[in-house]
C-alpha cells in the first residue's frame, strides 16, 4: 500500500507495482469522504489511514460498480454501519449484478468485473450537481453507463474513476493503452467515454486522480492530447 497526498486528497494505492488500484480519502474539516473502496482486502488498510488522519469516514461515494472499485464495500459497511453509501442510480443496478440495459442506452454489452454478491444497499442515489461535502457529482458515463466523477470545489481537482487511466500514460476509457489495456477492455461505450472526457476537460481541472495510475497535476495538456487521439 502507498499513500500520496495532494491538498485535501489522499490517494491510497494497492498493488502499485502489479495491477495498481486506487481509492481516495477526501479530507473535510471534521470528517472524511472515501471515494471507491478498492479491493476485497483493502478495508483494514483504508481504516488505518483514516485513523492516522484522526478523522472518521462518514461517506463512501462510488465512481462505478466494477469489482476493483467496490471490493471492500461490504466489509467497510459492516465496520462502519452508520456510513452513508452513495452511487448513481444507474450503476446501483450493476451493484446488484444486473447488467440489463436501459431503453435509451446504446445496445452495447456492459463489460468488466460486475459484482455478483454485494450485500450493501446504497443509502443515496447520486445525480449531476449533487454535493457530498466539498465534492460536486458529475455524470461521466462511458466506462459504465452510470459512471460518475467528483470535483473538489475547493481546489478544482477531479477524481474521475476510470473515465481516464494514467498507468503507462494517459488514456480515455475505451482507448487501448498497450501498457495497461484492462480498463479499455472493460469499457461499455467508448463514444460516451470520449464525450465524458470532453466534459471533464471543460472543468479545467488542476489535478486528475483516477482508479489506475498516479495523480496528475495540471493535466489539461495531457487531457487534450488524449482527446485528440480519441477524435483521430
Amino acid at each position: 500500500m502507498k499513500v500520496t497526498k495532494s491538498n485535501f486528497l489522499y490517494q491510497i494505492s494497492f498493488l502499485p507495482n502489479l495491477f495498481p488500484v486506487n481509492c481516495f480519502l477526501v479530507e473535510e474539516e471534521n470528517e472524511l469522504t472515501l471515494i471507491d473502496t478498492a479491493l476485497s482486502f483493502s478495508a483494514d488498510k483504508i481504516i488505518s489511514v483514516s485513523n492516522e488522519l484522526g478523522k472518521k469516514i462518514t461517506n463512501i461515494v462510488l465512481t462505478h460498480a466494477h469489482g476493483d472499485h467496490i471490493g471492500s464495500l461490504d466489509r467497510l459497511k459492516s465496520m462502519m454501519p452508520e456510513v452513508v453509501v452513495s452511487i448513481s442510480k444507474r450503476d446501483a443496478k450493476l451493484l446488484k449484478g444486473d447488467v440489463t440495459l436501459e431503453p435509451n442506452e446504446p445496445n452495447l454489452p456492459i463489460k468488466g468485473g460486475v459484482p455478483k454478491n454485494i450485500q450493501t444497499t446504497p443509502d443515496r442515489y447520486l445525480q449531476e450537481g449533487d454535493t457530498i461535502g466539498s465534492l460536486l457529482a458529475i455524470e461521466t458515463p462511458g466506462h459504465t453507463p452510470g459512471s460518475m466523477s467528483f470535483l473538489d470545489q475547493r481546489t478544482n481537482a477531479v477524481i474521475a474513476g476510470d473515465a481516464f487511466t494514467l498507468r503507462g500514460g494517459i488514456a480515455i476509457s475505451g482507448q487501448l493503452n498497450l501498457l495497461f489495456p484492462f480498463p479499455a477492455w472493460a469499457t461499455w461505450s467508448k463514444e460516451d467515454a470520449i464525450k465524458s472526457a470532453r466534459k471533464i476537460s471543460q472543468l479545467k481541472p488542476t489535478l486528475l486522480a483516477v482508479g489506475h495510475g498516479s495523480m496528475l497535476n495540471n493535466p489539461q495538456e495531457a487531457i487534450d492530447h488524449a482527446l485528440n487521439k480519441g477524435d483521430s
